[in-house]
């Protein structure tokens, strides 16, 4: 028997194939790519389904998709119908190229992740820091496992000024707003534990607690953000261990949570005493004014933790992040930290604490750039998809599309053929309310935009035409 056509024995051996950088399909392919150039699968393997290693990955069929199409086309592997993808027996060399039945786009635009290149400032930062406290910082130990102390209070003094009164000590300094979800995770959560969570929510986010052994209670959420109503029910029916939410900018929808509904989650988290973590490290075009944190309103026993983070407003690649919650709390956080890797770069939060003073200027003038694409997509979606439907959102990056009695699954293994890689609603919620959703980011430059809804629109012309493609891979 082939040791990988069961998906389970493929995971493994792809171990950790996210961290890569790009797209997510070549961040799979290339997982693959050095499994077969190590060895570690010969000539004639079989390879699991497309459907089977999606589903245990926990990524779309269409990532799967266009992830052997890439292997194809690099002559690593062979599909032949009725007989499944086998690693390839032909030599590695430049010739051995398969050629595809149907051609595929030179790039495939990857809507995976909302990202941008970094903001202006960041470079000024750098030079700033050179001229400046760099030979200082030098000669410090660098070794600050809570947090570079300059950049504590500037985050206590950012969330004073939201209407969150924050001392230094209530801050942890970690690497980016995930490593926050992984250390909370660790903290709360253990196997059969139940975890609240907005429907949808976002999968990475949800990986984590899956990760952890938790199960997932999705709650829906209206034109005020999560349902209380919804909301009290979960916390006494489930009794969880934790809650997770977006108040701002929430990811997918771009909701926005008005200042009451903050302040009942506050109420709801202290009367059936769960713990709250507010994630608000989404900006994008903010057409409205973000109300304080959750945690302005905690109350008694309340135990609410707010997270931030530089990525979505200065760049992604400066990971850094933070918590803010109760001092027990974020000492307990901080021993789960030094365990992971001793504390956050130093330079980095030099960086971002003298950024963290300008971010309300930085995210003015991203937004500016971000509405303007905003328009300019839903004007190109207007007139080339008109039965497509959106919300404008409150903030964030990103439209929350309906497709119209089109399961998004099904779409995203359409778009993969002309060179889109789709994020489904069925990835953010599993219970089947989103799976016609889709998440369409609108962070790229506006001739991709363009280039971005021509292909989306000839592959909804191909579904509405010929029906969804056939469940075998073509032969090559």
């Amino acid at each position: 028997m082939d040791r990988v056509s069961d998906a389970n024995s493929l995971v493994e051996l792809l171990g950790d194939w996210t961290t890569a950088g790009g797209p997510l399909y070549r961040k799979l392919a290339g997982a693959v790519a050095r499994g077969i150039e190590a060895g570690d699968l010969p000539a004639g393997e079989r390879l699991p389904s497309e459907r089977d290693l999606a589903r245990l990955l926990t990524v779309s069929r269409a990532t799967v998709v266009a992830a052997y199409d890439e292997l194809r086309g690099r002559g690593l592997v062979d599909s032949v119908r009725g007989s499944g993808t086998r690693v390839s027996a032909r030599p590695r060399g430049a010739g051995a190229r398969a050629v595809a039945v149907q051609p595929r786009a030179a790039r495939m635009i990857s809507l995976a992740m909302a990202i941008e290149p970094a903001a202006p400032e960041l470079a000024e930062a750098y030079r700033d820091l050179a001229d400046g406290e760099l030979a200082d910082l030098m000669a410090d130990v660098g070794y600050h496992p809570r947090g570079y102390p300059p950049l504590r209070a500037a985050v206590a003094t950012h969330y004073t000024e939201m209407g969150l009164p924050t001392d230094r000590d209530q801050v942890l300094i970690t690497t980016g707003a995930q490593q926050v979800l992984g250390l909370v995770a660790q903290l709360y959560l253990r196997p059969g534990r139940v975890v609240v969570v907005e429907s949808p929510s976002w999968p990475a986010c949800l990986d984590v607690f899956r990760a952890a052994g938790a199960r997932v209670v999705g709650v829906p959420l209206d034109e005020e953000g999560v349902r209380a109503d919804r909301l009290a029910a979960a916390f006494a029916e489930e009794r969880p261990a934790l809650a997770y939410l977006m108040p701002t900018f929430h990811n997918p929808t771009g909701r926005l949570m008005s200042m009451a509904r903050r302040r009942r989650v506050a109420e709801l988290a202290a009367r059936f005493n769960v713990p709250v973590l507010e994630d608000n490290a989404y900006s994008g075009v903010q057409a409205l004014a973000p109300p304080p944190p959750v945690g302005a309103f905690a109350r008694g026993n309340a135990e609410v933790l707010t997270v931030g983070s530089m990525a979505k407003s200065v760049w992604g690649g400066l990971r850094i992040g933070w918590v803010r919650g109760p001092v027990a709390i974020t000492e307990r956080l901080a021993r789960y930290k030094i365990r992971a890797d001793l504390g956050s770069s130093v330079l980095d939060q030099a960086l971002a604490a003298r950024l963290l003073p300008r971010l309300d200027e930085i995210t003015a003038a991203r937004a500016t750039v971000l509405r303007a694409r905003l328009n300019h997509l839903r004007a190109l979606l207007t007139a080339q998809l008109p039965t497509w439907r959106w919300q404008s959102p409150d903030g964030g990056s990103a439209l929350w599309v309906t497709l119209p009695d089109t399961n998004a699954q099904i779409f995203a293994q359409v778009a993969a053929r002309h060179g889109v890689e789709v994020v489904p609603g069925s990835t953010t919620d599993p219970s089947g309310h989103h799976d016609n959703y889709l998440r369409l980011p609108f962070t790229f430059p506006t001739d991709t935009l363009t280039e971005l809804v021509r292909r989306l629109a000839t592959a909804w012309a191909d579904l509405q035409r010929h029906g969804p493609v056939t469940e075998t891979s073509p032969v090559v």
